[in-house]
């Protein structure tokens, strides 16, 4: 039995402050669990100034055990009836009301009272501040949203930072033709947070696949622990909210600072989840997901099949646009097609039917069939007197080849079709951009899915404790087995000249001072040294501005200059990031991001998630990027910094692509604050 089955499967409710006042909370919700009283649950009405109702929770649970108790009293109370609750034996409660943390003022002590309460006894809670939760297969509606029990029972569980986008999302699920196993709004989330109920679905048989809605997050890890844990048995669709500054906002809805947009949708992916960029996409994709899912595949291929060629083409255009990879068909599958279909329609992949026909399911199973497709798209407007589109798509579908369907028309008949696909397996959507968005979440999946869970080598590197100038900061990078220029530390002007009498012009002569990590700001960094005229001049020039020992290296060639970071994030602990175009990267939004340590294989997917990527295909000539090597080169970093707790943050600025390979040209080593150096829990 799971921690939260006294909350989603309750035999007994108890709602203290119910009211017979049309328009209060404790009359509405009270109103909502009509359906599970009259499913034999036991409703225990709790308010000490009716007399037809229990004068307390301890009257209520003399009479027999309460499983749950809903809590609708103003903020000052709600601490104390949590606590009587707690006393009576109850063992989960869910406070609707708001006037906590998000609230501020005298609600940031409410919030606390409801956390000291929950640590000292025990209970569960769900809130405050939520709209609460429904489970449609126990007819189960802990909700005030008027409406919400007419949303039928299904395979999608729904966990949403936000009451109203919980019930907002049951709504277009239950639009789309997919019923709900469990929905529930987190709220405030003083006890019961997201990892907690991806825990209690992962051992609930009703539910096929869960949205997730996130707003801020206080613990990545165990976040990102919960979802890598479900993701092998029920797949996880995620959108994340703050790609936008709604820091202010979101701060006064829940409590609880945004989080970093970025960094929060990296950790996810690379849990396994799904990413989605809005509500509509996130319905197509997890009500495809709760259906049907494709084999784990390193890079799954699509087919596609359509009856109309304009709609056709505005699929193959926005799977393009995902990345989807649409291969050519085999000769035998086009052999097989041109049997089936008029020599004037194209045939090699998308598959163009030129409309929906009797054939139409011999075609999807010619597609289906063919070795180089893992997951079938298709369009076809609802022709019934051309096709049985229902028939002909169980005639062609193959158990191991998901098929995504999209199927255009309006009225009854039209929903009836949709509603018998799904329920024959195949996913549905409404029009070419919902075909796209469910095939994608489907890609996505099977890719997540299919990179080895391996654990990353162990890093062993000596950090000194001391602050780290460049040179011994690129002494790290050398024993982390990222390549550096050849290169000097030089402490006054004699060992600089004999440095470039050893090394050869040209050569980069710097400031090197530990405590200066902007040196070029400063005019602290020369470029293309070639002579001793040249370098007298260079000294001369970072005397002034403070230098005392300096750097000579040997100038790299030219390339592509990327950037290569690690550094704690506050919630998701040590990371790792890589850009491109070196102080500019992340400005542009031109980042991939992962949690570290990861393994090389990880690592090396993040150059291909860049908008600039082409830049590291041997862009007009220039160098081509090995994957691998930056994959081992971010590998260890993150490793290292992993593995040591009082590093703060390494940075590799820039990270030169060159024909010979990389090469970092800078680097910067900070060490955290005496308070703050502990392991990241």
């Amino acid at each position: 039995m799971s921690a939260l089955t006294p909350l989603f499967a309750p035999r007994s409710i108890a709602v203290v402050g119910a009211s017979r006042t049309p328009g209060k909370l404790g009359a509405a919700l009270a109103r909502s669990l009509d359906g599970f009283a009259a499913a034999g649950g036991r409703l225990a009405l709790v308010n000490g100034r009716d007399a037809t109702m229990y004068s307390s929770l301890a009257a209520a649970a003399a009479d027999g055990p309460i499983d749950l108790t809903m809590i609708c009293v103003p903020a000052p109370a709600c601490p104390g009836v949590l606590a009587e609750a707690a006393a009576a034996g109850v063992g989960a409660a869910v406070i609707c009301g708001g006037g906590f943390a998000e609230a501020g003022g005298s609600g940031v002590g409410f919030q606390d009272e409801l956390a000291a309460v929950v640590r000292d006894s025990g209970i569960h809670l769900l809130g405050p501040n939520t709209s609460g939760f429904l489970t449609p297969p126990r007819a189960l509606t802990a909700s005030f949203v008027p409406g919400v029990a007419s949303v039928e029972a299904g395979r999608v569980a729904v966990v949403a930072a936000s009451g109203g986008v919980n019930h907002a999302l049951a709504f277009l699920l239950s639009e789309a033709g997919h019923g709900i196993s469990l929905a529930v709004g987190l709220g405030n989330g003083v006890d019961i947070t997201a990892p907690d109920v991806l825990a209690h679905l992962a051992t609930d048989p009703s539910t096929g696949a869960v949205a997730l809605h996130v707003e801020s997050v206080a613990d990545g890890r165990a976040l990102v622990e919960a979802v890598a844990a479900l993701v092998p048995h029920k797949p996880v669709v995620a959108l994340v909210v703050g790609r936008n500054d709604v820091g202010d906002f979101a701060a006064s809805h829940t409590g609880a600072l945004a989080t970093s947009w970025r960094t929060t949708r990296a950790a996810l992916a690379q849990a396994g989840a799904v990413l989605v960029d809005d509500e509509r996409e996130l319905v197509d994709a997890v009500g495809a997901l709760s259906v049907t899912r494709a084999a784990p595949a390193a890079d799954p291929g699509i087919g596609v099949v359509t009856a109309q060629a304009g709609p056709g083409l505005l699929l193959l255009d926005e799977l393009r646009s995902r990345r989807a990879r649409v291969p050519e068909l085999t000769e035998t599958s086009q052999g097989t097609l041109a049997t089936l279909l008029p020599p004037l329609t194209f045939q090699r992949n998308p598959v163009d039917t030129g409309r929906p026909g009797p054939e139409f399911g011999a075609v999807l199973s010619a597609v289906s069939g063919d070795p180089r497709v893992d997951v079938v798209a298709g369009y076809a407007l609802h022709e019934p007197d051309a096709v049985d589109l229902t028939a002909a798509v169980k005639e062609g579908c193959l158990t191991e080849v998901p098929v995504v369907l999209g199927v255009g028309g309006h009225g009854t008949d039209v929903l009836r079709c949709r509603a018998e696909l799904i329920s024959a397996g195949v996913a549905v959507a409404a029009d070419p951009h919902g075909v796209a968005a469910a095939s994608a979440a489907i890609l996505a999946d099977a890719r997540g899915r299919a990179r080895i869970a391996s654990t990353p080598d162990p890093v062993e590197v000596t950090v000194p404790a001391a602050p780290l100038d460049e040179h011994q900061a690129k002494d790290l990078l050398d024993a982390l087995g990222i390549a550096t220029m050849p290169r000097r530390a030089c402490a006054d002007r004699a060992e600089a000249r004999a440095a470039l009498a050893e090394l050869g012009g040209p050569v980069a002569v710097k400031l090197l001072d530990a405590t200066v990590l902007h040196k070029t700001e400063i005019g602290g960094v020369k470029l293309g040294i070639r002579d001793s005229a040249e370098l007298e001049s260079a000294l001369d020039t970072l005397e002034a501005a403070g230098a005392s020992r300096f750097l000579v290296e040997r100038m790299a060639p030219g390339g592509v200059d990327l950037v290569l970071g690690a550094r704690r994030d506050a919630v998701f602990g040590p990371i790792v990031l890589v850009g491109l175009g070196g102080t500019t990267a992340e400005a542009l939004a031109d980042v991939s991001v992962r949690l570290a340590p990861l393994t090389v294989a990880e690592a090396a997917l993040m150059p291909a998630e860049l908008a600039g990527r082409a830049l590291l295909e041997g862009w007009r000539g220039g160098p081509s990027l090995d994957p691998a090597a930056l994959g081992e080169a971010v590998a260890r970093l993150g490793g290292a910094l992993a593995a040591t707790p009082d590093l703060a943050e390494i940075e590799v600025n820039p990270l030169r692509l060159t024909d010979d390979g990389l090469v970092a040209l800078d680097a910067v080593v900070l060490h955290r604050e005496a308070d703050d150096a502990q392991p990241h829990q």
